[in-house]
């Protein structure tokens, strides 16, 4: 019997995740782990937060807090928000554990024994203005290919493509916009072109693989791989084990993806078994390494990391990566920093977190990008209530008020539970083929086959004509209710476990579809609703601090002759700001959104500048700023402070500070 090693990409630990992430990556693999299980397959489902990198520090800076301080904090964030979601994990480990870095440090040395990294002379990019080298994916330009003005030094996102730091087309400091100066500096690299002909084998086998998967790699291998730095000249990360290299951390591509190994060993260890067992999971020729990620990640799981485990021998190779596509909100990509994330902690303050698995499950961008709406949730929740609910409910209640909660004598209708044996089955082939989308759409189509049954039957009516046809009614309905306990259960876990409750049930296995599992006599719990329904303007609950633009500007001004005491001037905070970044807002003609570092953080304005200056104006400008201000969401955004500004007959100007000034300076 195979060993199943299932992973999902590591999220970086410098903010909360969005729903998108959990399309992703997350709730697939939740799915296809719990199948498993049920399937009494040996797995163990691992992951863990990466914690290492440049988007660490800056968010450290920006917090005015230690990277450590910050990835404890999001660590224990995102831990607890999939725990919430009901996310199995059987590790969820982090990269910035000892162990972790012990072995990320051993792989580097391995490799670099057998000739697979060599140190290089080279030219990097540095920022005068941050004063640091910037990393491929904090330099910012334009795609040699494609010609996307967005593209990093890292990849362009628009085309696919694999880019350098200097093959970008007007590079920039992605963190302050200046323009870079070139210096000397060595670093190791990672020769991929070793693996080239390699891969291209391998990946040649791999035939049921998604296409999209194959396709990316295709891609990249036909533009020929090439050698890779692995090094980094910055403070945070996982120190290069040697004497030549102090000062440097290993990139952390590199030893992120090696966090599904010693998040594998953490939890031999935390367990108490034999410490050496991780390798059944990661050098055994029966284990299958499925890792699901997004298709953001296809590089790094399809290429790098395979080349890593190659290089070193003897390591389990991944048996399918199941990438996604995006999930997109109004047509574009989730993300927090662009105001168009809907947060997992966000979402699970007003509702319950099986609705939004089922809706993101139909939903499901396997293939192609797909659009969340609040209307195709509102859809999909109601759709619960109306079919598998409304059935459970209708026949535990029925059960209850005519057979004393008890089930009846009687010969189940073999027709019915054949029916969801064989939806048990498609079912299965559907999941071991990553289909998940259409698994869940079979198996609410046998909750409607039980309306259908249950409506047909009549059993209101055959209780008093024919009792006996009425208790194989009742006796079937409640164990098609125990089978669709056991088919939705990899896909919201929490309600199968409230069906199970119901019904008198312990922990069920997927071959119990379609069997009798409530004989005659057995005495059924109390019936609960199991899904509530949504009424039109729900989604209200989760903008309710939204107000719009024509809102902001036709509130009323203030009289001249409006008078206030010196204390309550006091109470107001004015303090220097410098501009950080400058960005659009979707559908907002007037507003944009300004990063300012104020001192003591750095905080997200929204401020009606977009007519008076262009974004290249204020980028690095010193600004006063209103600090204390009641935060305001505007067009999506929450805004935590207000520019001050004067607005005149010759236009509106924002008040500057003294050229000397330095954010966090008090304006008196």
């Amino acid at each position: 019997m195979p060993k199943y090693m299932v992973t999902s990409a590591l999220p970086y630990a410098n903010g909360p995740l969005h729903l998108g992430h959990l399309a992703g990556a997350y709730l697939p693999a939740d799915i296809y782990a719990r199948f498993l299980r049920m399937n009494q397959q040996e797995v163990l489902f691992c992951s863990g937060t990466d914690e290492h990198g440049v988007p660490i520090t800056i968010t450290a800076e920006k917090m005015g807090i230690t990277p450590m301080q910050v990835v404890d904090k999001f660590h224990s964030i995102i831990a607890e928000d999939f725990r919430r979601f009901g996310i199995s994990f059987d590790n969820f480990s982090r990269t910035t554990r000892p162990e972790h870095m012990k072995f990320a440090q051993s792989v580097f040395l391995e490799l670099l024994e057998k000739g697979h990294i060599v140190p290089r002379d080279m030219k990097q990019l540095y920022c005068p203005d941050c004063k640091r080298y910037l990393p491929d994916r904090y330099i910012n330009g334009t795609c040699p290919k494609c010609g996307s003005e967005d593209a990093r030094g890292d990849q362009c996102e628009s085309c696919g493509t694999w880019t350098e730091p200097f093959e970008l087309v007007n590079p920039k400091c992605g963190i302050c916009g200046a323009v870079p100066e070139t210096r000397d500096t060595r670093h190791w690299f990672l020769l991929l072109d070793h693996f080239q002909g390699w891969l291209e084998g391998w990946l040649g086998e791999q035939s049921d693989w998604k296409t999209n998967v194959l396709k990316y790699c295709h891609s990249w291998l036909g533009d020929g791989l090439r050698e890779r730095a692995i090094t980094r000249d910055i403070s945070w990360g996982v120190p290069v084990p040697l004497e030549e290299a102090k000062g440097k951390v290993l990139y952390v591509w590199f030893e992120a993806v090696l966090g599904y190994i010693s998040s594998t060993k953490e939890y031999f260890a935390k367990a108490g078994k034999d410490p050496e067992e991780w390798k059944k999971y990661w050098q055994s020729s029966d284990a299958r390494l499925v890792q699901f990620i997004g298709k953001d990640n296809i590089v790094f799981h399809c290429i790098i990391e395979p080349s890593l485990l190659h290089g070193l021998g003897g390591y389990t190779l991944p048996w399918n990566v199941p990438a996604n596509e995006f999930l997109n909100i109004s047509g574009e990509k989730f993300s927090t920093s662009k105001g168009t994330g809907i947060g997992l902690a966000d979402y699970l303050e007003h509702f319950d977190p099986d609705p939004m698995r089922y809706a993101l499950s139909v939903n499901a961008p396997e293939s192609r990008d797909s659009d969340f709406s609040w209307m195709e949730y509102q859809s999909r929740n109601n759709e619960l209530a109306d079919v598998l609910g409304n059935f459970i409910n209708r026949t535990l209640k029925f059960t209850s008020s005519k057979f004393s909660g008890k089930v009846p004598e009687a010969v189940n209708d073999t027709v019915l539970l054949g029916k969801a044996e064989e939806t048990a089955a498609d079912m299965a082939v559907l999941i071991n083929s990553f289909k998940f989308k259409k698994a869940i759409g079979v198996a609410m189509e046998l909750a409607r086959e039980g309306n259908r049954y249950f409506d047909t039957a009549k059993p209101w009516k055959s209780l008093k004509t024919n009792p006996e046809e009425c208790a194989v009614t009742v006796a079937s309905c409640l164990n098609l209710c125990a089978s669709l306990a056991v088919i939705f259960e990899p896909f919201i876990p929490f309600s199968t476990e409230k069906i199970r409750r119901m019904l008198g049930l312990d922990k069920l296995s997927w071959s119990d579809a379609g069997t009798v599992l409530l004989k005659p006599d057995h005495e059924l719990g109390n019936a609960e609703i199991l899904f509530k329904k949504l009424e039109d303007g729900f989604e209200e609950v989760m903008n309710k601090t939204e107000i719009s633009v024509e809102e902001e500007q036709a509130a009323p001004e203030a009289p001249e002759t409006t008078q206030v005491d010196f204390e309550d001037f006091m109470k107001i905070e004015f303090k220097v700001g410098r501009i950080l970044t400058v960005e659009d807002i979707k559908k907002a003609n007037k507003l944009y959104k300004i990063e300012v570092d104020t001192g003591d953080r750095v905080r997200t304005v929204v401020a009606g500048m977009k007519k008076h200056y262009s974004k290249e104006e204020l980028q690095g400008r010193l600004v006063s700023v209103v600090c204390n201000l009641k935060p305001a969401k505007l067009c999506g955004v929450v805004s935590h402070g207000m520019l001050m500004a004067s607005d005149g007959e010759a236009g509106v100007f924002l008040i500057e500070p003294g050229a000397d000034a330095k954010p966090g300076d008090t304006i008196r």
